[in-house]
């Protein structure tokens, strides 16, 4: 009996052993303000034993939030989102969490914001009309620490942005734009008054007065309905 004890509590030992090495599935914070594409993602990625939907939000601070409380592996980020967007949410991020993978996941299709995600510190870049199978590939190309834009957006383009060299183009009015004036300006078109985006962003009446006017002196635009229909044309909101 004592010679069996002896064969058999090794392949126990062997048995836990390969059982305590099972990978763990990578952790993934959606970040997505619209509810129903974000319960289809969140039950495609579930369905995947190789991920783990550990979070969700529906604006930059949220994102920021969920990254500080669950450590994720990967943030799949839209864009356009409310309150703050998501290439502000990227840098901050990326600020507090570098190894964190960000995947652009939007529809927006123009080299300013792709060019845009990667300056922030995307990782990676998807277009919203994607597979099932291509948005597996590019998350898994992400993690595993290789870049991945969507054969939707010009080779060559993004190419020549990793390369270094820059679209060689007159700087648009868009471009003139601070970021805390793009921020203020995606406030505003969301219908916030002066007092409250002084509030949300911790600053005075009289400073979000004077981004307004320079945000209407640089675009040319005299309003808050152009101003709006200015952000809508740039997927700062959707309608």
């Amino acid at each position: 009996m004592r010679k069996r004890s002896v064969q058999i509590e090794p392949k126990i030992a062997q048995f836990r052993l390969k059982d305590s090495a099972v990978k763990k599935p990578y952790r993934i914070v959606i970040a997505e303000d619209h509810t129903i594409l974000r319960e289809g993602l969140r039950s495609l990625l579930s369905s995947n034993p190789d991920f783990d939907v550990a979070g969700e939000a529906e604006d930059g601070r949220d994102a920021i939030r969920s990254v500080q409380k669950f450590k994720p592996d990967l943030v799949l980020m839209d864009l356009s989102m409310p309150k703050m967007d998501g290439l502000d949410a990227i840098r901050e991020i990326k600020k507090q969490s570098p190894d964190t993978k960000v995947l652009v996941l939007t529809v927006h299709k123009a080299e300013e914001y792709v060019f845009a995600s990667l300056k922030a510190g995307a990782d990676g870049y998807v277009l919203k009309d994607a597979t099932h199978a291509e948005l597996t590939l590019a998350i898994k190309s992400v993690l595993g620490g290789k870049p991945y834009i969507s054969p939707g957006i010009s080779e060559k383009l993004v190419a020549g942005y990793l390369e270094g060299r820059k679209p060689v183009k007159a700087e648009s009015s868009w471009e003139s734009l601070t970021q805390r004036e793009r921020q203020i300006l995606k406030l505003i078109a969301e219908g916030y008054k002066n007092k409250e985006i002084a509030g949300y962003l911790y600053i005075s009446v009289k400073t979000v007065e004077k981004h307004r006017a320079n945000l209407m002196k640089k675009l040319s635009l005299h309003n808050a309905s152009a101003l709006t229909a200015f952000a809508m044309k740039k997927g700062l909101i959707t309608e």
